[in-house]
């Protein structure tokens, strides 16, 4: 489905229907050249704006509050982040792409923003500093939470400055606030891959110690998950890791305060993995059956931890077994040892 489509799919859920069935609608000439990243937006909520023949409003961003459910965390945006996008606001004499905002009759606030917090944030620096007369250009729009989620997702997804950590949790607390716990519902309704949905969430089990030695949350990529999620669940391991990552830490932040580059998120990664890598030769050791004929091959190393590698041989099952046996016996006697 296209990014398009995506966006009329969720301005067009109602409060009464909070899952409609999705449609896919693919794009009609697929052979033009790709619009750059501004004008896509552009495109996608000028025509969501007109289907739901919603017109554009101004308004202060003190009259707004911030919605819960977007990924993005406010309170890290500051002038240094979006420095460019201030500048553009300023020389535009507002933002071009509408943010997109909801009633709350109940609230505090008038409307509550559900897309364009980047765009909120600078205009209400802007207000604070010397321009008051700057407005938030918006679209009200009618939505239910779900629907705002998923609307506010395609839009994080065209955001470079939005972390792959921000995005996990706010995919993990959305799949049960919304879907039932069932990630495949959730992919389904975001029309991503199960996979990518559960790299996202799996990256949220990685311990506060464990971030903290990345410079900058944008460092952690999902993709890390995969090979430290299983470390982390050895006791021995994970006591490794998190003393590899104080001192990564503690480095991080030496190199901050003297202005040096910090230590790039793939570093961080090779030395935390590094930490855990067994050291020192490994024995290796023959396993032969009683015929004499090579079955595989034993190796321990300095954890005594043992690798078992079988060959292909004419040897019956109970033969490889019976070759085995005295392994196994020797492992028994290692572990009840070191009890």
């Amino acid at each position: 489905m296209s990014r398009r489509s995506l966006i009329s799919e969720a301005l067009a859920a109602s409060l009464n229907d909070p899952a409609p069935a999705p449609v896919a609608v693919s794009d009609t000439n697929p052979a033009t050249p790709r619009p750059n990243f501004t004008n896509k937006r552009l495109e996608a909520f000028g025509e969501a704006a007109r289907i739901v023949k919603r017109p554009t409003i101004r308004l202060k961003p003190s009259e707004c509050s911030i919605w819960s459910g977007n990924a993005r965390d406010y309170s890290l945006l500051d002038e240094h982040r979006l420095r460019s996008l201030i500048d553009s606001i300023l020389a535009e004499g507002g933002n071009r792409i509408p943010a997109v905002v909801r009633r709350t009759p109940q609230g505090e606030l008038p409307y509550e923003l559900v897309t364009g917090t980047r765009r909120h944030w600078a205009i209400a620096w802007l207000n604070a500093n010397h321009y008051p007369d700057i407005e938030l250009i918006a679209i009200i729009e009618d939505l239910d939470d779900e629907a705002a989620f998923r609307l506010a997702d395609i839009e994080n997804r065209e955001r470079e400055d939005i972390s792959d950590l921000e995005r996990g949790a706010n995919y993990k607390a959305a799949v049960d606030r919304f879907y039932g716990g069932v990630q495949l519902r959730m992919a389904e309704r975001l029309k991503i891959s199960k996979s990518q949905l559960s790299r996202y969430i799996a990256l949220t089990e990685i311990p506060p110690l464990l971030v903290s030695a990345f410079h900058s949350p944008m460092d952690l990529q999902a993709k890390y998950a995969e090979k430290l999620l299983p470390l982390l669940r050895d006791p021995i391991a994970r006591g490794k890791l998190e003393a590899a990552a104080d001192q990564i830490a503690s480095e991080q932040s030496f190199r901050r305060s003297g202005d040096e580059q910090p230590i790039a998120g793939s570093e961080v990664l090779a030395r935390l993995l590094k930490a855990v890598t067994v050291k020192g030769r490994v024995q290796k050791a023959t396993i032969a059956g009683a015929s004499g004929a090579t079955v595989g091959q034993v190796d321990k190393d300095q954890q005594k931890l043992l690798t078992l590698t079988l060959m292909p041989s004419d040897l019956s099952t109970d033969d490889i077994l019976e070759a085995l046996r005295p392994v196994i016996e020797q492992a028994k006697i290692m572990r009840s040892r070191r009890r």
